[in-house]
Parts: C-alpha cells; structure tokens; sequence
C-alpha cells in the first residue's frame, strides 16, 4: 500500500510542472486568440493610364566625324613645323616638311635636260618623215624624253611624300614631334580629327531590328556631362548580324556645335520609339522584383469591409528612372502599395497614411 501511495506522488511531482506550463500556454492562447489582428500602415497609389515612350538602351563610345594618326611614308629630318598642339586647321595646310634638299636637286637636273630631249624627239620626227633617219633612232629620242617626264614627276612626288599635309578640315591634338627630329616611316605625328559631327557606334540584339529606322531619334548621354542631353540620328545599320552574339551594329550621327563630345567617351543611348497611349506605369519602390516574378500588393475590401492586401504578379516591360511600365497584372483603378509591403503577406489587413518619404528633395543635403 505504501508503496502505490509513493508512486502516486512520484508521479503527481512529476507532472505538476507540465501541468503548470500547459495553463500558461492555454493562458497565453486565449490571450492571443482574443488580440486585435494587427493592421499596418502603408502608402498607397492609385493607377490611372498614361502616355509611354518606349526606348531601346544601348551603351557604345563615341567616334569623330574623321579621325586619323598623321604619320610619314619616308624618313628624314623634320626641317619645317606649321602647327600647335590644339590648332584648328584647314584641308591642305601645311603641317610638317622633311629635308628634301637633295630631292629638289635632282628635279631641277632632271627639268633642265628635259627641253633639250623634247627638242631632240621634236627635231627627230621631222627627219624620219623626211627618211632621213631610221625608226630605231626615232624611238630611242622619244624612249630618252618619256624617260625624262617621267622622272621629274617621280622627283615630285617623292618631294610631296616629305610634305604632310592636312587631309581634312579638323583640330590636331597634341604634337609628339619636334623640329630636327629624324623620323622613320610609321613614326606619329600629331592625330588630327574632325568633331564637328560625332558618331556613336552601338550594338542592339537582333530582335529589335524591326523598330529601327535611318534617322529614328537617339538621346545620349555621357558622364562628362551628366547634365546635358545630346540629340543624335541613326545614320547607319550594319547590313548584317554577328552570328556568334546575335547583335547588330547601329551608328547615330551627334551634332557637335559645342564641342563638347571627345571620341573615345563611353556614351548610353536610348533610341526612341513610337509612344504608346493608356499605358499603366507605377513606382518601381511598389514592384518587389524576384527571380520567380516580379509581384505588387494590391488593395481590395473584404467581406466585412476592412482593406486588405493581395499579391499580384504583374509583367515589367520597361524601366526607366524611378517608375517602371507594366502590361500585364494590373489595371487602371488599382490601389498599390508603395512602401510598407516588406511586412505584408496575403490578406493582410493594412492602414492607408500619407507619407512624402518617397518623394526626392528639391535640393540634396550638404556633407
């Protein structure tokens, strides 16, 4: 008998502990059960259509109208210099003479037996009419002054190869050469190039052939100046497509009356589209990009009236600074949370507040 009246109390020591915490829980349970379900506070947009240009992006460096590295065919010494670094400068000028001392030389010898072997081709003509003299000796005189007109032009070419000249209206850059200075074929001068017009040369993927056209506007913009916008035309697609990326190079043609573009920025290009009407377009801060979907919470009022968020998945077409273009998921009408969603989950029950947070400032702050 003992022994059972042991074991009972053993076991009554035993489970008062989880007797206790089980009321706590129960306690706690009804607790909760009997809470208010908690409502969250959100900002809201409500949708309303409106007009889209579409854009194609593209990135590509900017190239001069012309451009090219003036260098020399022959060697020689620099005996002339017309030019600064920096100097604008017109086609044909003078840039940069070689020594040709010796060349000239050689012309003026040459120009000096010529009239004496036309002469002598002259004077032979008549004689073989008269049959004075053979055939052979004829052609021997005019072999001998053909020979002689043709090495006075050789004289002068080789002369015009020692003289560099400029190939196209332009500005040339900084001078790599100095005067006396020996200089061998291939050796560079100074670049020259023209930036009244500049061209951006860009890639774009083979599916948006069909929404380009020669002269479709192109906006571009560089970091140089992050402030000011650039217009260009299309002036030039290329005829075919790389097979190995699958894209196709395009050219856009950029006034440059500032000059302000340089070859050799990196540029972003937007080629323009055709606007499109009654467009639904949101706040990115309201899309909740995913790798499974892009999703926004919607409002919708429940049975019992309260306001209420949903997921919705919805397709981005395009983004363009803070706001993005949708065509699939929502409609015009809509309620769209624009921030407080990341403790949102289906159903939730949520308050509407006004909130300026995402409104950007007229002016940053100072650090």
């Amino acid at each position: 008998m003992k022994k059972w009246v042991i074991m009972l109390a053993i076991v009554a020591a035993m489970a008062a502990p989880v007797l206790y915490k089980l009321n706590e829980n129960m306690q706690k349970y009804e607790q909760f059960k009997n809470m208010p379900e908690p409502e969250f506070p959100v900002t809201v947009a409500t949708l309303e259509t409106a007009q889209w240009v579409p854009t194609i992006e593209a990135i590509g460096f900017v190239e001069p109208n012309q451009g090219v590295t003036l260098t020399t065919e022959v060697s020689g010494i620099i005996d002339r210099i017309n030019f600064e670094s920096g100097q604008t400068v017109r086609t044909g000028d003078v840039l940069l003479t070689l020594d040709s001392k010796v060349e000239v030389a050689n012309l003026k010898s040459t120009q000096a037996r010529l009239p004496a072997a036309e002469a002598k081709f002259k004077r032979y003509q008549g004689l073989f009419r008269q049959g004075s003299i053979s055939k052979e000796a004829l052609d021997e005189a005019e072999a001998n002054f053909r020979s002689l007109q043709a090495d006075v032009e050789s004289l002068k070419a080789s002369i015009d190869r020692r003289t560099i000249d400029a190939p196209f209206d332009g500005i040339v850059g900084l001078r790599n050469v100095y005067l006396g200075e020996y200089l061998q074929p291939g050796n560079e001068i100074v670049r020259l190039e023209d930036t009244s017009v500049m061209r951006l040369r860009f890639t774009i993927p083979q599916t948006d052939i069909a929404k380009i056209t020669l002269g479709q506007q192109v906006d571009i913009s560089v970091d140089a100046y992050p402030n000011t916008p650039f217009t260009g035309k299309i002036s030039a697609i290329e005829p075919a497509v790389n097979f190995q990326s699958g894209l196709i190079q395009v050219q856009a043609s950029i006034p440059n009356n500032h000059g302000q573009l340089r070859s050799g920025m990196f540029a972003r290009a937007n080629i323009i589209l055709p606007t499109v009407e009654d467009q639904i377009v949101v706040d990115q801060t309201a899309i909740n990009f995913a790798l499974y979907g892009d999703n926004v919470f919607v409002l919708y009022e429940d049975e019992e009236g309260e306001t209420r968020a949903k997921q919705q998945v919805v397709k981005v077409a395009e983004r363009k600074g803070h706001i993005a273009h949708i065509v699939e998921g929502l409609k015009a009408g809509d309620r769209v949370v624009t921030s407080g969603q990341v403790r949102l989950s289906n159903k939730s029950k949520v308050r509407m507040v006004e909130s300026d947070a995402l409104n950007p400032p007229a002016e940053l702050p100072q650090l």
